[in-house]
Order: structure tokens, then sequence, then C-alpha cells
């Protein structure tokens, strides 16, 4: 695994209240149950990884082939960011040896509903809200606000889909609580497991508020009150969910060491039908350390500075360049 980290990197230290549990002894060869914790509950514990190159929308000329044959996923190759074009003057991004995207899953897309695994048509006002962000053009930077939340280092929202790297979760259980830490940013999820009173619908964050609960050995996660301004960046789509926007996730381990992860967004102000993605997680042996984004974020401050020799470059006029 490969991280994209500053120099100093602190190994994340998080005391376990709850006891790990062991794996139950299976009746037959080969056999495999479920471990748990001491109360009785799945134990989803550990450090766990959803690199994939899979891409969240399924290619439009397949259709709704859902699947790849394994002559298909064998002919697919990986990206080489070595080789990638850039425009004159651009320096580039990282090289291969910073990208863990992972390999492709069998699946063609991880959208797995709609059938065409794609996102839904936009109701008339996701449309409008998408159509004012495009007016405004993705390279505006008037200032920091003008950037998107991921590029500001503020989240990258939650659930989080895979990305070209740092694409690690560590889950932390007691009784009464899950933890997921993200290691890219650092987002912290706390999710109550009791019956608490949801939280009033003025309570808003980017991460969203969190209720989880148990369905058998799945865990159920439903996040609501969401800021109205998640952007595409954090969260693939359209943003300004008007607190319509609701997400609930399921977790449920298959085998030692993988869960099978997905999640439904419902936000019938941005979509025209609930969508559905599915992003196996794979058990890591390696470590989370921490990603201190803010503290050497110079492109903030380059995009910043660029656009405002932009700016007297085009007052001066062409005697002044």
């Amino acid at each position: 695994m490969r991280h994209c980290t500053h120099d100093t990197a602190v190994v994340l230290a998080v005391v376990v209240l709850a006891a790990t549990g062991l794996a139950a002894q299976g009746t037959g060869k080969g056999a495999w149950q479920v471990p748990r914790t001491p109360d009785g509950r799945p134990d989803l514990q550990g450090i766990w990884n959803n690199a994939t190159q899979t891409p969240l929308q399924r290619p439009a000329a397949l259709g709704t082939k859902a699947f790849y044959t394994d002559e298909e996923l064998k002919t697919l190759r990986l990206r080489d960011h070595d080789t990638d074009q850039t425009a004159s003057g651009d320096p580039g991004t990282y090289n291969q040896f910073w990208w863990e995207e992972g390999g492709f899953l069998r699946q063609t897309s991880l959208i797995v509903d709609p059938p065409d695994g794609r996102i839904p048509a936009l109701t008339p006002d996701g449309a409008r809200r998408r159509a004012e962000r495009q007016a405004l053009g993705a390279d505006r930077a008037d200032g920091p606000e003008d950037r998107n939340l991921a590029e500001r280092c503020i989240t990258l929202s939650a659930p989080k889909l895979p990305g070209g790297y740092n694409n690690n979760i560590q889950i932390v259980q007691t009784a009464g609580h899950v933890v997921m830490l993200h290691e890219m940013i650092h987002e912290a999820r706390i999710v109550p497991l009791d019956t608490r009173p949801p939280m009033p619908a003025h309570v808003r964050s980017y991460l969203g508020v969190s209720r989880g609960r148990w369905d058998g050995d799945t865990l159920v996660v439903e996040t609501t009150n969401f800021v109205d301004n998640i952007d595409e960046a954090s969260f693939n789509c359209c943003g300004g969910a008007k607190g319509h926007l609701s997400i609930v996730e399921r977790f449920t381990l298959v085998d030692a060491d993988t869960i099978d992860y997905r999640y439904t967004v419902t936000d019938p102000a941005t979509f025209t039908r609930p969508w559905t993605v599915s992003v196996p997680m794979r058990r890591s042996k390696e470590q989370i350390f921490e990603y201190a984004c803010h503290e050497g974020n110079v492109a903030m401050t380059g995009i910043l500075r660029g656009r405002r020799a932009e700016e007297a470059r085009a007052k001066a006029g062409p005697r002044g360049r």
C-alpha cells in the first residue's frame, strides 16, 4: 500500500474498548463462521481497503451488462499514470509510484441499481443547481470558497468512494457505538447504536448525522442532516441537498477478509429515483497514518496566486504581457 502523506506520519493510536472476539471454530473442514464481539455482534473491527479502478458509473456502451466474464476481466488494463499527457506548462500530478487504485471488480460499475449502472436523471431543481455551478466554471478562484470541499481539505464526505490513494478505513466497535476512521482527510464517523432520537433538522454537518442498528448480522447505518453544500468532488454529483439527502449503508462480513459494503442514496430534491452502490472492502495488514492535508495544502495558495496573476495580465493588456 502506498500513502500520499507528508513528512511527519503519526500512527493513529486507538484504545479499543471492545475485545476483538475470536472467530468461531467451523464444524467442518474449511468452514468459516462470523467472528463475534463479547456482546455477540459480528466483529467488523480492523483496517479495510476499498481501492478499485471499477468506475462509479457503467460505461454507456455496456448498457445493462452488470458483470464481466473471466476473459473480459483479464483484458482490462490498469491505468498507467506515468503515461498521462498534460497540457503545455502543466507540471502534472503524482506519478505511478503514489497511486493505489486496486484492480477491477467483476461488476462493471460500482452502481448496481438502476440496472444501467448510472446515476439517475436529475430532477428539474437538481439540474438547475448543476447548471448554476457549471456556469461558475471549474477554474473559478475569486477566493478559497470557490474551490471544492476536498481541495480545501474540508471533507470527502461519506460514504467515501475509492480514490487514487489513502483508501483505508479503520472500524472500531463497542457495544454502543461503531467508529469509522477514513484515512483520507482523517475523518472519523461516530455512529451510536442505541435508540436515541434523531437530531433536529437544523443540526447539520458535512458527514451528516448517523444512527446505526443491527439487522441480523448486517450493520445498517442511516445518515441524514447533511449540510446543503455537499459538492461534486465530495459526493460525486450535485450537492445542494437542501436537507433531503438520506444515505443508508449496509456492512456484512462475508468471509474473514471481506465486507460486502453497499449504500443507497435517496434525495428527491436532486434525483428522480434512489440509487445503490456496492464497493467491497478488503482487510488490510497495513497501518493507517495521519493524513496532514491542511498542513501541506500549498495547492490552494498556488491556485489563488495564479488567478491573481492572470487577472493582472488581463488588466495590463497586450503591452503588459
